[in-house]
């Protein structure tokens, strides 16, 4: 397939969901113009707040692949990713990202993230959410382990 065939899948998919009664939000995982993976919005179907397009489609192309690394592989995703998938992105290590929709067409609807971008600007002390360090002597003791761990995976 094509990119705008791949594009076209993650739009259609976006489509589909907005039907079905979830977001409108679509993606697909591709390699060599083969999909891998696909994934639509399903925050409300799931009750789950992470269960964006990209997040399902990172989940679906992991599993069965049976790997946490997608380097080698695309994203197309029917909107420019909010800050959470982007994150997500990065960590599954793909290579590019295609988006249709971008983050101002998708504040038009009610899907702001400006919000959070300019929170993770703050330093904690300022953030909206009070954050607290709690308890980190203790919680060190797992990190020591971790470094001190000859045979771990690396991620």
């Amino acid at each position: 397939m094509t990119n705008k065939e791949l594009m076209r899948r993650a739009i259609q998919l976006s489509v589909e969901n907005v039907k079905n009664g979830g977001g409108p939000f679509g993606a697909v995982i591709a390699k060599d113009g083969e999909i891998v993976a696909e994934g639509c919005n399903r925050v409300t179907a799931n009750n789950d707040p992470t269960a964006h397009a990209e997040v399902t489609a990172i989940r679906n192309a992991c599993q069965k692949l049976g790997t946490f690394d997608l380097s080698g592989y695309e994203i197309f995703t029917s909107c420019e990713p909010c800050p959470m998938c982007l994150a997500a992105i990065y960590w599954a290590r793909l290579d590019k990202i295609f988006f249709a929709n971008n983050k101002d067409d998708a504040d038009r609807i009610g899907f702001g993230d400006a919000f959070i971008y300019k929170e993770m600007a703050l330093d904690r002390s300022k953030r909206s959410k009070p954050s607290v360090v709690l308890l980190r002597d203790e919680a060190l003791k797992a990190f020591e382990e971790w470094m001190k761990k000859e045979d771990k995976v690396e991620y």
